[in-house]
């Protein structure tokens, strides 16, 4: 069976790139030229990924990625946008978005973040609960507790500890980190992963539990439960 992917972009040239593209690659894909035709084709299926423009007449994209976070819909969103401003990569990623790409863009890396969202997803499914130590993650509810009290994580948090999760006392290594949570390659530039390992780490570690996430010098960071 093929995966199938939602576009929703009000632009004919990108809808038929990325239709051309996507079936090339594999998947089944179904477009949709407004946030208020996307909300209806979702009602009648369910898509393995949505990529979302933000931009667009009727309904934006964010508005579109707020209402189906609030109904509960937990398929991955890739949001597609002009805007290259901080403020608007975060307000994507707080309300939901999986992964934010700015246009123009590539077409080797929207294929690379696409099948790192499919993949990672996958994963999710195929263990609806997982535990390490006093940890217990509900993959279906996107819950995470610690010692029984619930832990709120944004969505790339989430898939950070889940990554983790997924391979206890696994060292990882920052650009296979970078690659599965952010779907590209590490460059060692950016230290957007440090400032997410400490956020995390903050929300793990407070009333002062133990840590879980270790620093492997010249490696990565791995989950273990020794100090």
């Amino acid at each position: 069976m093929r995966q199938h992917i939602l576009v929703v972009d009000d632009d004919e040239k990108i809808t038929s790139m990325l239709r051309r593209s996507l079936t090339f690659e594999g998947y089944e894909v179904t477009i949709a030229n407004n946030g208020q035709d996307a909300l209806r084709l979702l009602m009648e299926r369910e898509p393995h990924l949505i990529i979302l423009d933000v931009m667009m007449p009727y309904l934006d994209g964010w508005e579109v990625c707020r209402r189906l976070r609030e109904g509960g819909c937990k398929v991955p969103i890739l949001m597609l946008t002009a805007k290259d401003e901080v403020k608007d990569r975060v307000k994507g990623l707080d309300i939901g978005a999986d992964d934010y790409l700015v246009k123009p863009f590539a077409l080797e890396e929207l294929l690379a973040r696409v099948r790192a969202l499919l993949r990672r997803y996958e994963e999710a499914d195929e263990s609806h609960e997982l535990t390490f130590d006093d940890l217990r993650m509900d993959v279906d509810a996107r819950e995470v507790y610690r010692n029984g009290q619930r832990i709120d994580l944004t969505t790339r948090e989430f898939d950070l500890l889940h990554l983790f999760m997924m391979n206890p006392r696994k060292v990882l290594a920052k650009d296979i980190i970078m690659e599965r949570i952010w779907g590209y390659d590490y460059s060692g530039e950016s230290n957007v992963l440090e400032v997410y390992i400490a956020m995390l780490r903050q929300k793990l570690e407070e009333h002062g539990a133990k840590r879980l996430i270790h620093t492997v010098r010249g490696a990565g960071y791995v989950l273990r439960g020794d100090d």
